[in-house]
């Protein structure tokens, strides 16, 4: 069979949890825009030239599940991250999404996954033919050790999921066959669905979407370690405005987002940041303020050491547009997880730490040249191991 046929006959479907959130519905309109008119975004995306001959640029669709019993146009309205001017074009395939409300939240664990299941097999029903992905887009949850848990019997006897309320989606979409992007801080990836997602080949990236001020934090980092550079003190302040900002106002909430976004650094460097004065000297906060919406702005004082010890400093000043940021960014993801489940990937894939803060998996690169590095010598293998199975299933056709 022909590559490019192969490609065109498989659409990608996203399976969004938080569908309507501002993330969410602004990833809508991207999926909607890259079905009708695939030049407005492919640009955007890291994954345009490098898997462009494994996937098709379209037709790309989504379903999904969140509780605002809103709908999805009047949600993209209220988040207010685009100008009508950019979705009133799509307003037919917006209202056609087909968005579910989530497993009661009474509901145990074995529940929700088999209520999960059930909506996945219908998605997929409507889409017979589509590669599936599953996008983890739900708010920040309380850090909670999942790790003691031997198996998915001792999981479902003695968790009860209302704080984790996106444990129940991962569950259900490795039962189903379906890859999962993890974009959220939230620890989905302990070892019992590490072994259940192997041992069902489903391919699982995550922890937690680098989108602006940490990537940036990656890019500098990783430049003042190549010059060895030390550095002294880090100092990172967001304010943002949209319903992720006033979710991380629980401190509960925030703390698997700051731990990531702090421990980032300290890797990086190799040596813990301030060292030398006995407590660690790099600083992130977060604070929510409602005038900025989802105009997030990131501020970043940088100290850092040369020759003779001399002191030194960078300011960074971000204004970014978290769910403009953020969107192309699952999009990327959900390409990968396709090609990654094709070429026969399961379980975490480290190689895609160039997308997180937290990237999960076996020595994931740290700095951003290896990050980048790793990333291509990905593309490369998925083309090779994909086309050597293509040409392989020629073969026995002919035969």
């Amino acid at each position: 069979m022909d590559m490019t046929n192969y490609s065109e006959s498989q659409p990608l479907l996203l399976m969004v949890a938080g569908a309507k959130g501002a993330v969410g519905s602004t990833l809508a309109v991207v999926v909607a825009a890259m079905s009708q008119r695939p030049e407005s975004i492919l640009p955007s995306l890291t994954t345009a030239k490098m898997l462009s001959d494994l996937l098709p640029s379209k037709p790309v669709h989504m379903v999904g599940w969140d509780v605002n019993d809103r709908t999805l146009l009047e949600c993209i309205k209220t988040h207010g991250v685009l100008a009508k001017e950019l979705w009133q074009s799509y307003e037919s395939e917006l209202n056609q999404v087909q968005i579910h409300t989530p497993p009661r939240a009474n509901l145990d664990l074995p529940g929700q996954v088999e209520k999960l299941k059930k909506d996945i097999l219908a998605f997929k029903a409507i889409y017979p033919h589509a590669n599936s992905v599953l996008i983890n887009l739900l708010p920040a949850a309380p850090t909670r050790d999942l790790n003691q848990f031997s198996d998915l019997s001792q999981l479902y006897s003695k968790l009860t999921p209302e704080d984790f309320p996106d444990l129940p989606y991962v569950i259900a979409a490795i039962f189903a066959g379906v890859p999962i992007v993890n974009f959220t801080p939230n620890e989905l990836e302990i070892p019992v669905v590490v072994k259940e997602a192997i041992k069902q080949g489903v391919p699982i990236s995550g922890r937690d979407g680098k989108t602006g001020q940490t990537y940036l934090k990656v890019v500098l980092a990783s430049a003042l370690k190549a010059r060895n550079l030390i550095v002294d003190g880090w100092y990172s302040l967001n304010i943002l405005g949209n319903q992720d900002g006033k979710n991380l106002m629980d401190p509960h909430r925030a703390a698997g987002k700051l731990s990531n976004k702090t421990d980032i650094l300290d890797n990086i460097m190799g040596y813990q940041v301030g060292e030398r004065y006995g407590v660690s000297s790099h600083k992130v906060k977060i604070d929510y303020y409602p005038p900025r919406g989802d105009a997030k702005e990131a501020w970043d004082v940088i100290d850092f050491l040369g020759v003779f010890g001399l002191p030194m400093s960078i300011r960074l000043n971000l204004q970014g547009r978290d769910s403009v940021l953020a969107a192309p960014l699952v999009m990327d993801l959900a390409r990968w997880m396709v090609v990654l489940q094709r070429a026969g990937r399961s379980g975490p894939v480290p190689e895609l730490a160039f997308y997180y803060k937290q990237p999960v998996g076996h020595e994931p690169p740290l700095t951003f040249q290896d990050q980048v590095a790793v990333l291509r010598e990905l593309g490369l293998w998925c083309h090779e191991r994909i086309l050597k199975d293509r040409k392989e299933e020629a073969a026995d056709s002919g035969q």
